[in-house]
């Protein structure tokens, strides 16, 4: 495709013109590759079927109160999908992780949106009410914040290592004949990483990074979100 003759910015050179359309190329293609690996993705057969109907605890709405849901309750009866992300937050840890709760800020805001088309949560392993206060300090408004202190979903689902230490994850399910099957995990934590990089498996769904890499100076590679910082 060829780049648009009437598209210019002030004062540019024809230098910079010249990398920009080599850039759109790329770019143009990369477009085309996410429709590509989106398409596979939902191409994919069946996973195994949820062996328990996993129960897990939420906020009540009302003060401290706690109450109950299970696996199968987290599907609105219009909507099949399933989006669970595992929140690195468990008993022995004093905070929450950093990286994490950057995805989850931005989470936050598109949670609503998220949920026109599909179900969405957020799961960790620590009791409900650490869960409630770091959403409250956090300002969260809009996140489904579920504890899975009491069932082994973290460890099935390869959000928990044998050692109980908690990894990032986001996990898809989905709802067949009144049964509820795994379909899809960002399997790139467990991948070869390039020399100077993470796994980057949560990267499409972590604003921060897609606003970062459109600058010169891109992410940086020693760069990692913060729970606060200096003003």
């Amino acid at each position: 495709m060829a780049p648009n003759p009437s598209v210019r910015f002030l004062h540019e050179s024809d230098e910079y013109r010249q990398a920009r359309d080599e850039l759109l190329q790329a770019e143009l293609g990369l477009r085309h590759q996410i429709e590509e690996v989106a398409a596979l993705r939902r191409k994919l057969p069946l996973g195994g079927e949820v062996p328990e109907d996993y129960v897990f605890e939420e906020s009540s709405g009302q003060g401290d109160g706690v109450t109950t849901v299970r696996l199968s309750q987290l599907f609105a009866p219009d909507k099949d999908s399933l989006i669970l992300y595992s929140y690195m937050f468990s008993p022995k840890m004093e905070k929450p992780c950093a990286s994490c709760t950057s995805i989850l800020d931005g989470l936050d805001g598109e949670a609503p949106h998220v949920r026109q088309r599909a179900n969405f949560a957020v799961v960790a392993k620590s009791p409900v009410a650490r869960i409630r206060e770091v959403g409250r300090q956090r300002g969260w408004r809009n996140l489904r914040l579920l504890s899975s202190a009491n069932n082994t979903f973290n460890r099935d689902y390869h959000a928990e290592d044998a050692k109980g230490d908690q990894m990032p994850l986001l996990n898809v399910f989905v709802r067949r004949g009144g049964k509820t099957y795994h379909s899809y995990t960002s399997e790139m934590l467990w991948s070869p990483n390039e020399p100077g990089q993470d796994g980057r498996h949560v990267d499409m769904v972590w604003p921060l990074w897609h606003l970062l890499d459109l600058t010169p100076e891109g992410r940086g590679a020693t760069h990692h979100p913060k729970l606060a910082y200096d003003k």
